[in-house]
């Protein structure tokens, strides 16, 4: 693995050396370098440096100007304005980094600095329920910041913490007892069926529950024989939780994330440690008796009397809520687990909750100050900006987008890609098409709002997952119709302004993926990848490759596209989009 310093890295270590050589006092000072519209780089920090100095900012700028180093790197620095500094970077080392760039197979990126051990917790569905269009935005987030955090190198623990808990289970179970084939099958059922018999058993209890006051009360008893570990209504429990694994991974499987049965860790495996929880903190005085249930008190959480809002550790009846369960969780992955990170997808109504729940943990000592992080993202909307709904206005199973959204894919790759067989069409449509829901919530800032409109994302042109598609199965086919011709970097070729602009993009998806890492958004990079995407139009538009006028110049842009293809698809990847060699 070879780590590349990016250009602008190496920019940037240049112009703060020669600030530092024109004012050595300011050896610490940031050139604030960006990228400009008037060359490939602006520095502006010599106008505060020259505030700070009282001196002239334009005789500053000349100055820093004239010490930075003669060398191959910088072709032009132009002092502009009232003192900003216009850089551009050579042909030669914008292709010598890019060369460097292409023999790593990570792209030059490096490896985070410090690997740190992090535990993310996303999806979170409810056993015995169908998941809904709800579920998407936690599961979806949540498996690409796995990847790409797992891509710099830090140890990550997925976690999906399932509600298999609670008095619901005592209905279950009972009329399970009462009617013991409901959930019979033959085996290697799929997700579906699964769920079909479980949404069968859920409505038939819940309208005898209703119904029947004396079925109602065995269930309640049920829930009494749940928690105190009975071994038949434990076992029927388990055949419960079991069934709607096989639906929950039916699921997964056709969202292509990574989350598996052995990281699905439910509300149930904390119980053991909620009773020593609770006497933990009513020992230590972070929690105190209010009504008879164990509370804590926050300063600045108040209802709207004006009355302090408690978090609810354990209930009179004695019961435990979810405050409980999530503090052991925490118990368990920094105490047991040793992590050093926590990060939680969940939706933005639950910030007060998180928020409590952790400072709650900081006071027991159970968490370090800044290890946990609630990821709160925003609601997915129907086209009425409400949020998405069906036409009865029933939540949207999320099994039934998503083969909505590969039914409209089909479409798409029936017209591109007219000689592919029927199994081809099939593989393509469902790489399209959930490659086309994932990207339209990822290219989304996580925590913004956004509307679910189909058409457009499997739409050809603007911000979709399948523009992105396109542009690297035509670079593919480009690569195929090159045959002997080779892809190869020549950095004494002039480049055209279109190549100047898709090397420097590709030069910053380390820098890229190091924000993404920094704040906990995916965006950024789905926002790299169609810049990058968006530069390829412009150079396959500007920059004929195979009909290039010398075999050098066919060899060299044959090398920005190869890099260019692999870039997209490593980014792509990294998002768990699918990019097809053919559309």
């Amino acid at each position: 693995m070879a780590s590349v310093p990016a250009l602008s890295a190496s920019i940037q270590q240049r112009v703060s050396a020669a600030l530092a050589a024109a004012v050595p006092s300011a050896a610490d000072a940031d050139p604030l370098l960006r990228r400009s519209d008037r060359a490939d780089f602006q520095a502006n920090g010599v106008l505060g440096l020259a505030k700070r100095n009282k001196a002239n900012p334009r005789e500053l700028a000349a100055e820093v100007a004239a010490h930075l180093p003669k060398d191959d790197v910088l072709a032009d620095v132009e002092v502009s304005g009232p003192g900003f500094l216009n850089l551009t970077v050579s042909d030669a080392a914008i292709l010598r980094n890019l060369a460097a760039r292409a023999e790593d197979d990570r792209l030059g990126v490096p490896a985070a600095a410090e690997p740190r051990r992090m535990i993310i917790e996303y999806s979170q569905p409810n056993v015995a329920k169908e998941m809904h269009v709800g579920h998407l935005r936690s599961t979806v987030i949540g498996d690409a910041l796995v990847r790409i955090m797992e891509f710099r190198g830090e140890t990550v623990i997925r976690r999906n913490h399932v509600g298999d808990w609670g008095t619901q289970f005592g209905m279950l179970v009972q009329y399970l007892i009462e009617h013991p084939h409901e959930l019979d099958h033959d085996g290697g059922e799929t997700g579906g069926a699964a769920m079909s018999r479980l949404d069968r058993l859920y409505k038939a209890s819940r309208a005898l529950f209703d119904s029947d006051a004396e079925f109602k009360e065995r269930a309640r008893r049920r829930v009494v024989d749940l928690q105190a570990g009975d071994p038949r209504t434990t076992e029927l429990w388990q055949k419960i939780v079991d069934e709607s694994k096989i639906y929950f991974n039916a699921v997964y499987d056709r969202l292509d994330v990574l989350l598996t049965d052995d990281d699905l860790v439910g509300e149930s495996a904390y119980n053991d440690d909620l009773p020593v929880l609770a006497k933990e903190l009513e020992d230590s005085g972070v929690a105190v008796r209010s009504n008879g249930a164990l509370c804590v008190f926050f300063d600045d959480v108040l209802g709207p009397d004006g009355q302090p809002v408690p978090l609810i550790v354990r209930k009179a009846d004695g019961g435990f809520g979810y405050a409980a369960t999530d503090l052991a969780a925490i118990r368990n992955r920094v105490g047991v687990l040793k992590a050093d990170t926590l990060l939680y997808l969940v939706d933005s109504r639950q910030a007060l909750h998180f928020k409590m729940v952790f400072e709650t943990a900081r006071r027991a000592g159970w968490l370090p100050e800044g290890a946990a992080h609630h990821l709160p993202f925003g609601t997915v909307l129907g086209k009425d900006g409400k949020p998405f709904k069906t036409r009865s206005g029933e939540t949207v199973r999320l099994m039934d987008l998503l083969d909505e959204a590969v039914d409209r894919a089909r479409a798409v790759v029936e017209e591109k890609s007219a000689g592919l067989g029927a199994d081809e069409v099939g593989e393509r449509s469902v790489q399209v098409g959930i490659g086309a829901v994932k990207y339209a919530d990822l290219s989304t800032s996580r925590a913004r709002d956004y509307v679910f409109d189909l058409d457009r994302m499997v739409s050809l042109n603007g911000d979709t997952s399948v523009y992105l598609q396109y542009a690297y199965a035509r670079i593919r086919s480009i690569l195929r119709r090159a045959q002997e011709r080779t892809p190869k970097a020549h950095p004494q070729l002039e480049l055209a302004p279109a190549e100047r602009a898709l090397g420097l993009h590709l030069d910053e998806l380390a820098a890229t993926l190091d924000g993404v890492a920094e704040t906990y958004e995916p965006h950024k990079l789905a926002s790299y990848l169609y810049g990058l995407a968006s530069a390829y139009t412009t150079f396959y538009d500007q920059c004929p490759v195979l009909k290039a006028p010398t075999p050098e110049m066919v060899e060299n842009r044959l090398f920005l596209c190869d890099l260019t293809a692999r870039t997209l698809s490593r980014g792509m990847g990294l998002l768990g989009i699918r990019t097809p060699e053919q559309l």
